[in-house]
């Protein structure tokens, strides 16, 4: 049975741009929405309003691009935003509240009753003025459970039509993220969002136990730019989603390497050649072991086939290279060596791979070859 469609609702161009040291032109945030869309990335959160006049002509222009994506900004739980966002064009409005202890005494100075009629006056405020609403709450993940759900409810009753759960600090783990959102699942008929942090690396898997506990709709930003240690990337939760759980997004997994180089120039934060999915080397193979058994067969050390993401294998020699891959790469230039001449090349290429920290290209695999033979 088809699983049911999660709704990917990507901050790149919010949170991501977030990150420290990042500022994209008009130009860039034009591109990086239309490529978002292009690839059938259904929400985007294209940007914070009260940053300013600027930020906010930004956001008309990409709102006046007429994307097949449903576009919403970040604003803060107060009317003055309210009206700053309903001005400019997007879909819906992402009223942000701390909702942790320590948020709304050490932040902002509030108590609990304060932020419940904040968000009751806000929430239909927004509605009056004619805008979807998604509650955010700041800090979900350090919230009183009982406080957490009585904000969701009231949320609910308002007429918000989401509430988003913030791991903001990044501090959960999979089970406990599963147990809170079970248990708002089971108490509320709105939709939850989950928007988590990469602090501990478990953006992605926070992301899914979120989706396992029953979230609708989750947050995403390319090569998980964001805050601090970022948010979880867009790549690794649809390629987890689809090939995990089989849960449908809509989104063309094999236009990642476009999008990826795209935010990656544009943000100028360059990625580990070992970024999962959309790293230069993760579909690289030099171990003999590995490529022995990948050119019998893929199947043996692959399980997500790089086609399906844009990719390509790629076998690369070096210090731990066999026979086997040293003969498919002279072959692929036209050359038949035999297992012997395989053997006495091999140590040749080893002292290349530590010599020179990387793999010989084919000029240089043609040298040593006639220095040899």
């Amino acid at each position: 049975m088809e699983r049911p469609r999660v709704i990917i609702d990507d901050t790149t161009l919010r949170d991501g741009e977030q990150s420290a040291g990042v500022s994209f032109t008009l130009e860039e945030r034009l591109a990086i929405a239309q490529s978002l869309a292009a690839m059938g990335v259904p929400e985007l959160e294209i940007g914070i309003p009260a940053m300013g006049r600027e930020e906010q002509e930004e956001i008309r222009a990409v709102a006046g691009l007429g994307l097949n994506a449903r576009l919403l900004v970040w604003c803060r739980m107060c009317s003055e935003e309210i009206t700053t966002g309903r001005a400019l064009g997007v879909d819906l409005v992402n009223l942000s509240i701390p909702v942790s202890d320590q948020q709304i005494t050490h932040k902002l100075g509030r108590d609990r009753a304060w932020v419940l009629s904040r968000v009751a006056r806000c929430v239909t405020e927004a509605r009056e003025a004619g805008l979807a609403v998604c509650v955010g709450g700041e800090d979900a993940s350090r919230a009183d459970p009982d406080f957490l759900l009585r904000v969701v409810e009231q949320a609910q009753r308002a007429g918000a039509e989401r509430f988003r759960f913030a791991d903001t600090l990044g501090i959960m783990e999979p089970f406990g993220v599963y147990e809170v959102l079970s248990r708002l699942r089971r108490a509320v008929d709105l939709d939850l969002e989950m928007h988590a942090h990469d602090d501990l690396g478990l953006a992605t898997a926070n992301t899914l136990a979120a989706v396992r506990a029953g979230v609708t709709h989750v947050n995403t930003t390319v090569n998980g730019l964001g805050e601090r240690a970022g948010n979880a990337p867009l790549e690794e939760v649809v390629a987890a989603l689809t090939r995990l759980f089989g849960h449908q997004t809509g989104i063309d997994l094999k236009q990642f390497p476009v999008v990826s180089k795209l935010v990656e120039r544009a943000s100028g934060m360059i990625l580990s050649p070992q970024k999962s999915v959309v790293g230069e080397r993760v579909f690289s193979h030099e171990a003999g072991i590995h490529v022995d058994g990948l050119l019998k067969d893929p199947l043996n050390y692959q399980w997500i086939d790089p086609h399906d993401v844009g990719r390509e294998h790629r076998l690369v020699l070096g210090k731990h290279s066999g026979r086997h891959g040293i003969r498919w790469a002279y072959a692929s230039m036209g050359i038949d060596i035999t297992a012997q001449d395989a053997d006495t090349l091999l140590p040749h290429l080893r002292h290349f791979a530590r010599s020179h920290k990387r793999a010989p290209c084919t000029a240089e695999l043609l040298t040593l070859y006639g220095s040899i033979f």
